[in-house]
């Protein structure tokens, strides 16, 4: 594929583009320009309108940009909160549900992200059991020991779509089916799929999904985001909450809260109304440029990638077929975290990670040339290593 690719002319929406090789997105996407644009905007209406703005569209600010990201993840508008983070989402769900009955197991994989396990760690206070369903290698899970963990005594099973260390797509159809039959619930955790990776998540059935917007959808910090399917919206009552999931916030009603109908009743306090203005401009553009055609450019450039390494030699820790991968390709060499600190030296912006090594996402920004450079400057890299060690 050639720059003709159309895809290409969002390159002059990034900046950074024009001073590296910026190859990083499955950890922090690249600014628009027009998010400098929102966040002046932003400034604007504090410096000009003071408290007025709360009414003025900062109150809502909240729904409607969850609105905006509704397509992209596939769902309805009006099923979207909006969080500082996914642990916070998360934490938000955990708080649902009770732990000393029967039906008390949250149950994952040993390649969840850290974060998760930290956070459901913390419900053992509460009674939770937490299993962890061990997987042969650190690229794949093996379904069907997770779907055999799932049974009648689990309550809730948090998954990632994509895998953070090896970018490996899990069957989240299967888990949710395996999950529904014995009346536990799914916390879907897309934040390394959506904005890179078409989702239907309401057509999965998942119960709940997470994820925040520093990745593929170029939203930056301090923007995640927790979907709650509309019927199971209506059957569970959250404890982590604030004033802002009260029925009349503004009412200021003391006493056990009157929770609010739709994904307000799942908010905490004041929203982060500077990170969410940021978001905006990564959904907006992902909207428009399209998730199938980002898809497609992602699949040629990491294939791009695979090529490469497999001629050089160099150990894939990640899924060679394109169904199984989501945006990331993950390259095991020797010395990979000395290797990863040369090559951002060099402006190659990539990350490493230990057990797995060193990461390279290319977005639907990145041009072929972009990678081909990638790769070379990492031969070079590790053939000055060579003869340094030798």
């Amino acid at each position: 594929m050639t720059t003709s690719d159309p895809l290409l002319a969002w390159r002059s929406e990034f900046p950074i583009l024009e001073t590296c090789t910026y190859l990083v997105s499955h950890s922090l996407g690249a600014m628009p320009k027009r998010t400098a644009t929102y966040l002046q905007q932003y400034a604007d209406e504090w410096s000009s309108r003071g408290v007025r703005a709360w009414h003025e569209g900062w109150w809502e600010i909240g729904r409607t940009v969850g609105d905006l990201l509704a397509p992209i993840l596939g769902v309805k508008p009006g099923t979207i909160s909006m969080h500082q983070n996914v642990t916070v989402a998360m934490g938000v769900i955990g708080s649902c549900f009770t732990y000393d009955g029967r039906r008390r197991k949250i149950v994952m994989t040993d390649l969840e992200f850290p974060s998760n396990m930290y956070l459901f760690e913390g419900f053992r206070r509460y009674g939770a059991e937490i299993v962890y369903v061990p997987s042969d290698d650190t690229v794949r899970t093996n379904l069907d020991r997770l779907l055999e963990a799932i049974d009648d005594e689990t309550l809730l099973v948090p998954l990632s779509l994509v895998l953070f260390r090896s970018a490996y797509i899990q069957d989240a159809r299967a888990v949710i089916e395996k999950a529904h039959r014995v009346g536990a619930r799914v916390i879907l955790d897309v934040y390394q799929a959506a904005g890179t990776l078409p989702l239907a998540i309401e057509a999965l059935e998942a119960d709940f999904a997470v994820g925040g917007s520093v990745k593929w959808l170029c939203g930056g910090p301090g923007a995640g985001y927790l979907y709650v399917r509309p019927d199971v919206m209506k059957e569970v009552w959250p404890a982590l909450v604030g004033w802002a999931a009260h029925a009349t916030p503004f009412a200021f009603s003391t006493g056990p809260i009157v929770y609010a109908d739709g994904p307000e009743r799942f908010q905490s306090g004041t929203p982060n109304v500077p990170s969410i203005y940021a978001a905006r401009a990564g959904y907006e553009i992902v909207r428009i440029a399209g998730v199938g055609a980002i898809r497609q450019r992602s699949l040629r450039l990491t294939r791009r990638i695979i090529e490469h390494a497999q001629r050089t030699g160099y150990r894939l820790n990640t899924p060679l077929e394109d169904d199984e991968r989501g945006g990331s390709v993950v390259i095991d060499v020797p010395n990979g975290e000395a290797a990863s600190q040369e090559l951002l030296r060099r402006k190659v912006i990539i990350d490493y990670r230990p057990g797995a090594g060193i990461r390279m996402a290319p977005h639907f920004y990145n041009t072929e040339a972009e990678i081909d450079h990638a790769m070379k400057t990492l031969d070079a890299v590790l053939a000055e290593t060579a003869k340094v060690v030798r």
